[in-house]
């Protein structure tokens, strides 16, 4: 009888030992019984009987995972290939177990469909041009979706948008071109400028008496300045008949 009791007490015991299941800090246990949810476990030890019971751990920390390469096709038709980063947690263990088969590749194949499709409705200026706009609105779908997972998606980055070598030369030619158009509006708004402010410099020297002869005079000094400067004066033809009148003899 001894031996029989000594016997079913080495069985318990190697029993409870191989019950023992150890959670993580970062992970949840979601527990069977009998094939039935019973709840979720915390972190530390904890029994879960053989034959009975069954307990599947998941990892709640945030995840970074990144989103191969996809071929989309721009609202204007334009072919892209787009890559991703998604970043992800487990908030419901016990939905993440039940509700889908594989939450980590059901998240990763939706957000593959949701890129594209975003994309779809967007033109390439769009795209390129409201990148951040793009990534909220792919994480705001992939959030409805994932809700019922247990998934809560913390945000989307758009890494990468290849784009064909031949719409690359395009887009070159586009930016020179807009360059070349700011330089010619950039430089004519100078030229009125400047000539703005020779129209108010001849009004004062017009309105001022003796004001022209003073800047004549000014400018003959600058010149004359340097010994190898020859100064040239330009006189009407009027003033110069008006001389030839004077040598005629009366």
């Amino acid at each position: 009888m001894n031996i029989f009791l000594s016997f079913l007490f080495w069985i318990v015991v190697i029993l409870i030992l191989s019950s023992i299941r150890q959670v993580n800090q970062y992970q949840r246990g979601v527990k069977f019984t009998f094939g039935k949810f019973t709840k979720l476990v915390n972190p530390g030890w904890r029994l879960v009987f053989p034959v009975i019971q069954s307990m599947t751990k998941v990892d709640i920390r945030t995840k970074a995972v990144e989103v191969p390469y996809q071929d989309a096709i721009t609202k204007d038709n334009v072919s892209c290939k787009i890559n991703a980063v998604i970043y992800y947690k487990v908030v419901d263990a016990g939905r993440s177990v039940i509700e889908v088969e594989r939450v980590w590749d059901a998240v990763s194949q939706l957000a593959q469909t949701t890129m594209r499709n975003v994309v779809g409705e967007l033109t390439l200026d769009e795209l390129l041009s409201e990148r951040d706009q793009a990534s909220k609105r792919i994480s705001e779908l992939l959030a409805a979706h994932t809700a019922n997972w247990g998934i809560e998606v913390q945000g989307v980055q758009l890494k990468d948008i290849a784009l064909p070598e031949d719409m690359k030369r395009t887009i070159a030619k586009q930016a020179e071109a807009e360059r070349e158009r700011r330089a010619v509006i950039i430089s004519s708004e100078g030229e009125v400028a400047a000539a703005e402010n020779l129209r108010k410099a001849a009004e004062i020297l017009s309105s001022s008496p003796g004001a022209l002869h003073l800047r004549t005079l000014n400018t003959v000094n600058d010149v004359s300045s340097d010994a190898s400067n020859t100064i040239v004066f330009a006189l009407p033809l009027e003033v110069l008949r008006a001389f030839e009148r004077f040598n005629q003899p009366k």
